[in-house]
């Protein structure tokens, strides 16, 4: 290699030694997620405590809050199985690697088809009202959030499978756990909100 292809290409970015680039742009990321929900908050907290609405839900209308409170038990619990995956993988396990992700994956698929099947029971539309719409935008803005992470997971459990991943390199673990334990903290906002409140 020549003097002139060593020195080709742009120089090495300047970065802090106690956060890599790649956890930093995740972090990054979830900043301007949080102002996303942020907003979709603002409007709920708006339609519900501004314009005083007198019933919340509206008469007539009932929220399914013991399927919610066991879905977010789900939710709540696929956070320690990720971050089983992702210390698996810091000490080297393979096997708890692999599990650990399988097991996220799968809570986070029945925590969606769960939800998906409350959308079918409810009993109202994004149509119908306030209550309505700000129901289906915070908690399907979620649901799309929790899609996005498990699509991450997916490929993370195919790689891991695969053997891409090491002690030393695990990235492509590290940075989806990130997400979705962001996803989880967020459903816990939205479900205090929206069902308990």
């Amino acid at each position: 290699m020549s003097t002139a292809d060593a020195h080709a290409g742009p120089p090495v970015a300047h970065q802090s030694s106690r956060v890599s680039a790649p956890v930093l742009g995740m972090f990054l990321f979830i900043g301007s997620e949080i102002m996303l929900f942020g907003a979709f908050f603002t409007v709920y907290f708006f339609a519900r405590v501004v314009n005083n609405a007198p019933a919340w839900p509206p008469e007539g209308l009932e929220l399914p809050v013991l399927v919610a409170g066991v879905n977010t038990a789900i939710l709540v619990t696929s956070s320690f199985t990720m971050h089983w995956a992702l210390q698996s993988v810091k000490r080297g396990s393979r096997a708890g690697l692999q599990a650990g992700l399988v097991l996220t994956l799968a809570m986070g698929l029945t925590f969606l088809l769960t939800q998906m099947i409350e959308y079918t029971r409810v009993g109202f539309a994004p149509r119908d009202g306030t209550f309505g719409s700000t129901f289906y935008g915070l908690t399907g803005l979620h649901g799309a959030h929790v899609f996005i992470g498990l699509t991450l997971l997916t490929f993370a459990t195919v790689r891991a499978f695969r053997g891409h991943f090491t002690a030393e390199h695990h990235h492509g673990v590290e940075i989806p756990g990130i997400y979705w334990h962001f996803v989880d903290v967020m459903w816990i906002v939205v479900y205090a909100s929206v069902y308990l409140l």
